[in-house]
């Protein structure tokens, strides 16, 4: 699922989530209206001193709405010149951008669902689980499992929004796990492959979506199919 339209984002704001991690957030000049799924992608591009064009995708970070609004969760990658360059923008900067793309979107027929992420690869999980809560007709009284790994508490991006929405809706259940939690930490430990088998094991019914880094992916993956899953019951994007 695929645009080709190119567009003008401006910066409107830019919050700090971490000590490496921003969330961006823009406007689509010249639009009253940007239509995207929620999960999709937006590809930006930027020139470097010595005239090489980047191009670089991120996911949307934000649940479609009636504006030209969006949000990016970015991580300033060591040496990462675009990633580095756009979260350096301030407010009122503007950069060109492309789509929305990618099928890394909820299909139908709407399955109790698992979420299972790291790092920034929790952006499209915004995206996704603000939009299909938001309406009973979307989420259809499915229930939906947010397994959201981090090292520290610190890195759990977006804590109080999911905490939030699990209040709100008894089908959504807030999982973040630390593999390095301190001694305060009341929630899960560990990794979050640690943890699926209890919400997964004799429910291949249902599906799950993973986003994060190759490793993270490839050992869900395995575990899932290991408990009797379906490969196409599984889908994710890699952030490496």
């Amino acid at each position: 699922m695929t645009s080709s339209q190119a567009f003008t984002a401006r910066l409107t704001g830019s919050i700090s989530l971490s000590a490496q991690v921003r969330h961006l957030e823009f406007e689509m000049q010249g639009l009253p209206h940007f239509g995207f799924v929620a999960g999709q992608w937006l590809s930006f591009k930027h020139r470097k001193p010595d005239g090489e064009e980047i191009t670089r995708a991120y996911s949307i970070a934000s649940p479609p709405g009636s504006d030209s609004r969006f949000a990016l969760c970015l991580n300033r990658v060591q040496d990462g010149f675009m990633s580095n360059s756009l979260c350096d923008m301030k407010e009122g900067d503007e950069i060109p951008c492309q789509g929305p793309s990618g099928d890394f979107i909820l299909h139908p027929p709407l399955r109790d669902t698992i979420f299972i992420a790291t790092s920034t690869g929790i952006a499209p999980f915004r995206s996704m689980l603000h939009w299909v809560l938001a309406e009973k007709s979307r989420h259809q009284d499915k229930h939906f499992w947010l397994l959201f790994g981090s090292r520290y508490e610190s890195d759990i991006y977006y804590h109080g929004e999911f905490l939030d929405l699990a209040a709100k809706h008894q089908n959504f259940h807030y999982l973040p796990t630390l593999s390095r939690g301190g001694l305060d930490w009341q929630g899960l430990r560990g990794y979050v492959q640690e943890h699926i088998a209890s919400i997964a094991q004799g429910r291949a019914d249902m599906h799950a979506y993973i986003s994060g880094l190759d490793k993270m992916i490839k050992s869900n993956c395995d575990l899932l199919q290991e408990l009797g899953w379906d490969r196409k019951s599984i889908s994710f994007e890699k952030y490496d």
